[in-house]
């Protein structure tokens, strides 16, 4: 076998590396005592994409109220977590604009996105997320060629790592300004493409403060809860397109004010301003980061108070749902669309969970087509990101007559039916008081035997539509034939009456319509016990999109 070379050794017996050490070091030296070249160069450019290096945008930017992108970024991750992408880009624009123009003016080309830890302290690890923020002081937060660029470049690793995203999406949507990329349409872009494949795929949670419009709403509608501030116009046309298109004259802050998307149900959460938007972010995300210890359990006894015992009383049941969840942990989303639903994110026993549940202030609970899109919508986010679901019910069924059929009942109230026949995540229904016709089945996923447990408080009574309506529907021809008003109204207050005892849910547990009936003071150990089993085997869960709607 041959000999392996042995490299020469001077006479001194020393290797001939040995005689770059001296050289090596006063190089060392050197570069202790004044800085390399090159890293000055890198230090002098990144300076520039920082907020400390652009000192007159950040004044402006915090003179009108708002936070810069890196002040937005800084404050949602945990310390010193961020990895930054493309942090060099700079907008497509050299054949019209100095390149050191480009440099000082449009750093990272208006979009700062990479990776990061948020609530590392709740979830170690698993607290990995991708985080995205337009920048406004850059072209007013427009989007570029080399933006998108990144985008997609960041779509497709938050897909391949399945990162959690938030997206901090304030601009003026697409930009007409840049020249270095030939460009007809720009409709082949892919980023839209890429960032709606990752529905139900990943949790995305958008956050809009100030203006919002065009592609950059895109973003924010594609997501999968909008936070929005009290100062945000969210449109899918600014200004500018609305007098392009022949629409007339139409002030920035007026497209798509906070109180017509909250109202409309496009945003899921208000915050006063970016501050308070950037906390009520990290909260959201918690729940599809994973569980956490056990909370403060509220005092259970109050739910036996918390149904008025007179049936047709009105009553708010946003204190149940939080009586039932850990202490402070309960969040109610859209809560100013289609109020007679409610939609909250809450934990039992630190357990991340959704709740739906029917408001008797509003419509007397009925289910209207709104409502019907507000809790449909609300199962799909559950069931895409494994969280059980908890339905309170009290309702007198869905809306009916002219004015609801005109809404498209028809199709929004099988839409809800739909998304709970579709569930794989574990279902637990609790019907509070009134569970009557098709509306209570739909609240229940269809049957009251498709939950995993079907209970009901004392206070509650069943049946297959009103029982007032079905006293006078059922004995028409009998009431009829009495001709004194006021006798009449009796007997069917009479019948009523009757048709109520037999409608308990006592009544309805002997023939098993029931799970059981239980003191209300149970309720959040019986919850707790349920999704405890069902953890066992959870349901395989295959990749569904999340409506937008």
């Amino acid at each position: 076998m041959a000999q392996l070379a042995k490299a020469p050794v001077s006479k001194t017996g020393d290797s001939r590396f040995e005689s770059w050490l001296p050289r090596l070091q006063d190089e060392e030296r050197t570069s202790v005592d004044s800085e390399r070249d090159d890293l000055a160069d890198l230090l002098a450019r990144r300076a520039l994409t920082e907020d400390e290096g652009r000192p007159e945008a950040v004044r402006r930017r915090h003179e009108a109220g708002g936070r810069t992108a890196r002040e937005n970024v800084e404050d949602l991750i945990d310390s010193g977590s961020f990895v930054e992408y493309g942090r060099f880009a700079i907008a497509a624009q050299r054949g019209r604009r100095e390149v050191e123009d480009l440099l000082a003016r449009t750093p990272a080309d208006g979009l700062i996105g990479g990776t990061a830890r948020i609530n590392g302290d709740l979830f170690g690890e698993s607290a990995a997320c991708a985080v995205l923020s337009y920048d406004y002081t850059v072209l007013a937060g427009t989007q570029g060629a080399v933006g998108h660029r990144k985008k997609d470049r960041l779509f497709e690793l938050i897909e391949r790592m399945r990162l959690p995203t938030v997206f901090f999406a304030e601009g003026g949507g697409g930009r007409p300004g840049d020249t270095d990329y030939p460009v007809v349409s720009a409709l082949d872009t892919r980023a839209f493409a890429l960032w709606a494949r990752l529905s139900g795929l990943v949790p995305r949670i958008a956050v809009v403060a100030g203006r919002c419009f065009a592609g950059n709403a895109v973003i924010a509608g594609c997501s999968d809860l909008i936070v929005a501030t009290e100062n945000s116009s969210l449109g899918m046309g600014g200004p500018a397109m609305i007098e392009g298109g022949g629409l007339g004259t139409v002030d920035a802050d007026e497209v798509g004010p906070l109180a017509m998307q909250a109202r409309n149900g496009v945003v899921d959460l208000c915050a006063a301003d970016e501050a308070e938007a950037t906390e009520l972010t990290k909260r959201l995300l918690s729940y599809f980061q994973g569980d956490i210890p056990a909370g403060a359990e509220p005092d259970q006894e109050q739910l036996r108070r918390l149904v008025p015992e007179r049936e047709r009383r009105a009553y708010p049941v946003g204190p149940i749902v939080e009586t039932l969840a850990d202490e402070g942990s309960a969040v109610f989303l859209r809560e100013r669309f289609a109020p007679e639903m409610v939609t909250a994110l809450a934990r039992i026993e630190g357990r991340a969970l959704g709740i739906v549940a029917n408001d008797t202030r509003h419509m007397a609970g009925a289910i209207t087509s709104d409502a019907s899109d507000k809790a449909a919508r609300f199962m799909q986010l559950c069931d895409a990101f494994g969280l059980p679901l908890v339905s309170l019910v009290d309702t007198p069924g869905f809306m009916v007559g002219p004015e609801a059929e005109a809404t498209g009942l028809v199709r929004h109230a099988s839409r809800l039916l739909v998304a709970g026949g579709s569930l794989s995540v574990p279902l637990i229904t609790v019907i509070l008081r009134r569970g009557y016709g098709l509306g209570a089945q739909a609240m229940a996923g269809g049957s009251l035997h498709e939950p995993l447990l079907t209970v009901a408080w004392p206070s509650a009574h069943l049946g297959p539509m009103g029982l007032e309506g079905a006293v006078r529907l059922a004995l028409r021809k009998e009431l009829d034939a009495i001709p004194d008003e006021s006798e009449r109204e009796q007997r069917v207050r009479d019948l009523t009456a009757a048709a109520e005892q037999n409608a308990k849910a006592l009544n309805a547990a002997t023939l098993f319509e029931l799970d059981d009936v239980i003191d209300p003071a149970e309720t959040r150990s019986l919850i707790a016990a349920t999704l405890a089993a069902a953890r066992r085997n959870p349901p395989a869960r295959g990749h569904r999109f999340v409506d937008t709607w």
